[in-house]
């Protein structure tokens, strides 16, 4: 991963939403991809877990899918990057 940016939150607020900071950036990659601002790779990234599990929680949520050549790009290079190509 490149360059990190932090952002706060306060204590409470987690508390009063009942959610983990890694469940928070799940919701966050979730929000902005279904929101067409990030691809599924970026998403993914942001939520720290896998590809498919990612697709996964889309699918689970009936978010469909947006595929485009750039997503397509990322994926290859994420796969090369796992020696998986």
């Amino acid at each position: 991963m490149g360059v990190m940016t932090m952002i706060e939150v306060p204590r409470d607020v987690l508390e009063s939403a009942r959610i983990s900071t890694s469940e928070l950036k799940v919701e966050i990659a979730v929000y902005l991809y279904a929101q067409g601002r990030l691809s599924i790779g970026k998403a993914r990234e942001l939520a720290d877990i896998s590809l498919w599990e990612f697709r996964q929680l889309l699918a689970s949520r009936r978010i469909s899918p947006q595929y485009d050549v750039d997503d397509l790009d990322e994926d290859v290079s994420t796969l090369h990057e796992m020696g998986r190509l």
